[in-house]
């Protein structure tokens, strides 16, 4: 009679033991803006390395999913993690003016939450919410004031803005004219958005080419757009104009690197990634953090590019 015992009482606590190992596993929930930015996937490929670098036992499990540029859709998945019940939620805002439902909704189910690469618009986070970001404006600031300098304070500039929806997009431009106070001499032309987009930023900077809009540096946003704004002053024959970008992708690297591109400020997408899942893994912990963590932007420029590859 007391072997069955035994062998009860063993898997007995080998089933508690897989069950407290399983209940240490953090589950947080992560919606994405959308999956085919480029930027936003090195972003999602860093943080699912930071997950993967905790120890067994004391880990944590991502769950990725993309809004498609939707902001019902996003409002719609962080629902489905609060009825989940995950651990904590992660979001990379699509509307950075439209995120009251997403913290009302994180909120009243007292899931920690954590803003990713965009912050919302409000001044202030509400308990129980926190951002990891950089600062937009200071990207602005860096790489108009090295075209600035560059262009010897005369010329004409355009300006190929992000998505309008994001706060990024008004923050770097902002950053960009605030500069342009200090240099009267320099005349913005043209200002549209291209959405982060390559091949946008290609078509714009071809159509102000063949409108004979004359200018001496492109402002992009991003690096994505800077670089389509090259292909199409080197597809035109146009040679001179100075382009700056925002990120500091691999891509915008080489373009830097090549001479292709001017300047670009640096993105840390590694330093908001790991900031973001350790924030995220200590609210669900109840440990303490700090609310508004801001990762710095670097200027990179072709004197020092190699220090970012």
């Amino acid at each position: 009679m007391k072997t069955p015992i035994r062998f009860t009482a063993l898997a007995l606590s080998m089933l508690l033991a897989s069950g407290v190992a399983a209940a240490a596993d953090l589950k947080i929930g992560v919606s994405m803006s959308a999956f085919d930015d480029t930027f936003l996937t090195y972003l999602r490929e860093d943080m699912d390395k930071q997950a993967k670098s905790y120890p067994k036992g004391d880990g944590v499990q991502l769950q990725f999913e993309d809004a498609r540029a939707d902001v019902v859709k996003q409002l719609s998945q962080v629902e489905n993690f609060i009825s989940q019940k995950v651990d904590a939620i992660i979001v990379n805002p699509v509307d950075t003016a439209s995120t009251a439902n997403i913290i009302k909704a994180a909120t009243a189910a007292k899931i920690p939450l954590v803003f990713v690469n965009r912050r919302p618009d409000s001044p202030t986070l509400a308990p129980g919410v926190a951002a990891v970001t950089s600062d937009d404006v200071e990207a602005g600031k860096l790489q108009m004031q090295y075209i600035a300098e560059k262009l010897g304070g005369k010329g004409n500039i355009v300006i190929l803005l992000g998505d309008l929806a994001n706060n990024s997009t008004t923050n770097r431009t902002k950053g960009v004219k605030e500069v342009l106070t200090k240099y009267p001499g320099i005349k913005i032309e043209q200002e549209q958005t291209g959405i982060w987009l390559r091949d946008k930023g290609m078509t714009l900077v071809n159509d102000w080419l063949t409108q004979g809009r004359e200018f001496n540096a492109v402002l992009a946003n991003n690096d994505e757009m800077a670089i389509g704004a090259s292909m199409a002053l080197k597809s035109a024959g146009r040679k001179g104009v100075l382009i700056a970008g925002v990120d500091g992708t691999p891509d915008g690297l080489n373009a830097i690197t090549k001479g292709d591109m001017t300047v670009s400020a640096f993105q840390d997408a590694k330093g908001q990634a790991d900031k973001s899942v350790e924030t995220a893994r200590k609210m669900a912990k109840n440990e303490p953090i700090e609310q508004n963590v801001v990762i710095p932007f670097q200027l990179i420029t072709p004197d020092n590019v190699k220090d970012f590859k």
